[in-house]
């Protein structure tokens, strides 16, 4: 195989005709809108907002666990200054944690709650008759 300026300059314009295909490409993937998301029902608002609970809690608990852990390797090599600041900052990282799932999760607990009480309240009853037609005049009967 040839190694001259030719071949150097024909890979270069492969290689420059490759990446200007595969942006092409991948800016027409990009360009359709994402769907929507499908809507969620009373019942999973609910659970959703458990799931955040748990999730803000259980990442809460890795943080402090983490902090707590790099803390005791820092007081054990005697760097307690260090030990008691990872340690403080595993508690912070882990109560923000713990307070941004407890408010994500409240607040989807009660909309999915307010959702299920506004269909006790506004689908249970029904005020008009089943057989509900067009409305008929009858004073305006047709003599024969």
């Amino acid at each position: 195989m040839p190694t001259g300026p030719r071949s150097v300059l024909l890979s270069l314009f492969v290689l420059a005709a490759a990446s200007v295909c595969g942006a092409r490409a991948y800016r027409q993937q990009q360009s359709t809108p994402p769907p929507p998301p499908p809507s969620r029902s009373a019942g999973g608002d609910v659970g959703s907002g458990a799931g955040d609970i748990g999730k803000g809690a259980g990442a809460a608990a890795g943080n402090v666990a983490k902090g707590t852990g790099k803390g005791a390797a820092d007081i054990v090599t005697l760097h307690p200054v260090k030990g008691v600041g990872n340690i403080g900052k595993g508690a912070g990282v882990g109560a923000k944690d713990a307070g941004v799932g407890a408010a994500k999760g409240s607040g989807k607990i009660v909309k999915g709650s307010g959702r299920g009480i506004g269909h006790i309240f506004h689908h249970s009853h029904k005020d008009t008759p089943a057989d509900s037609g067009p409305p008929t005049n009858s004073s305006a009967q047709i003599s024969r």
